[in-house]
């Protein structure tokens, strides 16, 4: 990530997936870089070649709203992606707020207690980098992962048992960095992210290609395809909703279709949950590797170090 020419990497990445057909040019002749030509996004925008070059290469930070609306319209971006765009040529906005200093991120006590009285729901509570800060015993009967100091996309890219789990990964994971970015915003430099963004790119080739076309969506709910070890296939839908006077802090709330097969398999997992502890594989490896940012979310919640919890793992690297 170049966080001084966020704007620059984002109109390049989103040129390159337009194809000349797609606005009424024609795709014939040799080129040499995919997508539209930058001379045909400034003629198509009504800008000169000159001026978008200067806003590529991050020599002009300042455009204009209806420039940016032009190159929205020509670049085939939907809402969320074109306020993205929006987003990063903000003019004077103030540099403090890239280098805000991280504190601990508290759950409200109500919160937390709400969790515990969904027992036939799961739902946990996530930060905007995807840390899970707390969840309840049903969703940790779902996965080991949905737990307070694990980095939820982290484990889902590079746990194998979450692949397994998820019958649906290719588009959850694709959902999971284009909803990373879009809730970031022009935030590329902070720290959480700069550490989480350079440990996936290095160990997850699929992370690094979905990171680089710059996709952006919002936080929306979705229609999640299970394959648990304990009880096969199922369903459940999840919402989100944004928890007012914290930092950014999200819930996240599973529900099945009532009186579908989906309901009967939850309320099973249910059952096995409430007989004793979590009746789930216990090699889940990419959470026994917590980063420590990762572990300091755990103490911040009060909660102990998996590496004290389970056998220290810390020589094996989950592959890919």
């Amino acid at each position: 990530m170049d966080s001084k020419n966020a704007l620059g990497e984002f109109l390049r990445a989103r040129r390159e997936r337009v194809r000349p057909e797609d606005v009424g040019l024609s795709g014939g002749g040799l080129r040499r870089v995919p997508g539209l030509r930058r001379e045909e996004v400034a003629l198509l925008a009504g800008i000169s070649s000159d001026y978008y070059l200067r806003l590529e290469q991050g020599r002009d930070r300042n455009p204009s709203a209806q420039v940016l609306e032009a190159l929205a319209r020509v670049l085939r971006l939907d809402t969320s992606a074109t306020a993205h765009l929006l987003s990063l040529a903000q003019p004077g906005r103030p540099a403090v707020s890239r280098r805000r200093v991280r504190r601990p991120e508290a759950v409200p006590t109500s919160v937390r207690e709400l969790l515990d009285t969904w027992s036939g729901h799961p739902a946990y509570v996530q930060n905007r980098f995807t840390d899970c800060l707390a969840a309840n015993a049903l969703c940790r009967a779902l996965s080991p992962n949905y737990t307070p100091g694990v980095n939820l996309l982290r484990a889902v890219f590079l746990d194998p048992a979450e692949r397994e789990l998820r019958r649906d990964w290719e588009e959850l994971t694709a959902e999971g960095v284009a909803t990373l970015r879009g809730h970031i915003g022009p935030d590329v430099d902070e720290p959480r992210l700069v550490e989480l963004v350079g440990e996936l790119s290095v160990r997850s080739d699929r992370f690094r290609l979905l990171w680089s076309r710059h996709e952006v969506r919002p936080m929306l709910g979705r229609t999640s395809l299970l394959t648990h070890p304990l009880v096969g296939d199922f369903e459940l839908r999840s919402n989100k909703f944004e928890i007012p006077g914290t930092n950014a802090l999200s819930m996240v709330v599973f529900h099945a279709e009532p009186g579908s097969r989906s309901a009967e398999l939850l309320g099973l997992l249910g059952s096995l949950t409430a007989s004793g502890p979590t009746p789930w594989r216990e090699d889940s490896r990419a959470a026994s590797h917590e980063t420590p940012p990762e572990r300091n979310l755990r103490a911040a919640n009060g909660e102990p170090s998996r590496r004290d919890d389970r056998q220290d793992t810390s020589s094996e690297t989950p592959p890919e």
